[in-house]
């Protein structure tokens, strides 16, 4: 019978350890589950909804529309605005011209009984004044003719400067006046076919339809949900991690996400708590440290066949 020298039995101890040290359980997955951003689609004003143009489950992408919004207003102060743009426009064109030829026409009948006045005022002065200096009338009435001349004149002067005036265009200042004026009525012009465009309410992100907040014939107020949508990329796991892991942790890298029944999937890590999702309630120790867990979230892949709240185990 052989006995065990004390390097037999060392060596032995040695190969039970590695024996032990390879057939010990993997590490533990972690649990988490499956969460989602939602896109909660609003009107954009108040008002009456006509038609919703989505089910539940619809697939959507950017530029398909979603519901509609009656117009009545709407279409009314487009008009109003187009009206009040052509009505600026006018007024506008109306400064860069002269007068119409029938104003014109009344001004020039004007010069021509002031020429008139003037020329009978130029008779009667060239009558008098020889009377006035033969003695045979006062000077008093010389004085009256020579002043009756010079206000003919004056009379002439004024209704040739009001044909030049009407001739002519407005002012500078008047005419950019009319310009700004026609630019602020086509900006509000502008902004009424956009309040109209918006009552028709299209998608701007890909996605599935997942609830529908109102029906047709209800009314909806201005930033109140109608239609909520899974964007195609809004999937990310949530999992929590120890301290002593943490630290192997970082934004960008890869984990696996296992879920029940499917492929595994690759997601990437976008945030990691700073603060522990549990506290001891009274101090710290050694003992239960373990407790401390920090919360981690990865994105999953556009089109990932996961649901939210899907439970899935995790592994990096």
């Amino acid at each position: 019978m052989l006995r065990n020298s004390p390097r037999t039995v060392f060596a032995l101890s040695v190969a039970l350890v590695a024996i032990a040290a390879c057939s010990s359980p993997e590490e533990p997955l972690h649990v988490g589950y499956i969460e989602a951003d939602w896109a909660y689609i609003a009107a954009p004003g108040s008002g009456w909804i006509t038609e919703i143009m989505v089910s539940e489950g619809d697939d959507i992408a950017p530029g398909d529309l979603l519901f509609v919004l009656d117009d009545e207003k709407e279409r009314a102060a487009v008009n109003e605005a187009e009206a009040r743009v052509q009505q600026s426009i006018a007024q506008s064109e109306n400064t860069q011209t002269g007068a119409r030829a029938p104003e014109i026409r009344q001004l020039q009948a004007g010069m021509a009984d002031a020429e008139a006045q003037l020329s009978h005022a130029a008779r009667e002065r060239d009558r008098i004044l020889p009377l006035v200096e033969r003695g045979l009338e006062p000077q008093s009435r010389g004085d009256q003719v020579v002043a009756a001349f010079e206000r003919a004149e004056a009379g002439v002067a004024a209704a040739r400067e009001a044909i030049a005036s009407a001739q002519q265009a407005a002012r500078p200042a008047e005419q950019s006046a009319s310009l700004a004026a026609v630019t602020a009525a086509e900006a509000a012009r502008a902004n009424a076919e956009i309040r109209l465009t918006d009552r028709e309410v299209q998608s701007r992100l890909s996605g599935r339809v997942e609830d529908l907040l109102f029906v047709s014939g209800e009314y909806v107020s201005a930033g109140q949900p109608v239609v909520s949508i899974l964007p195609a990329d809004a999937l990310k796991v949530r999992f929590y991690v120890t301290q002593e892991e943490l630290a192997a942790l970082s934004i960008g890298e890869k984990v696996t996400v296992l879920p029940d029944g499917a492929s595994a999937v690759s997601a990437e890590i976008s945030y990691i708590s700073t603060e522990a999702e549990f506290t001891p309630p009274v101090i710290y120790s050694a003992q239960i440290r373990d407790k401390l867990v920090f919360l981690v979230e990865a994105d999953l892949p556009a089109g990932s066949s996961l649901r939210p709240g899907l439970p899935v185990d995790v592994d990096f």
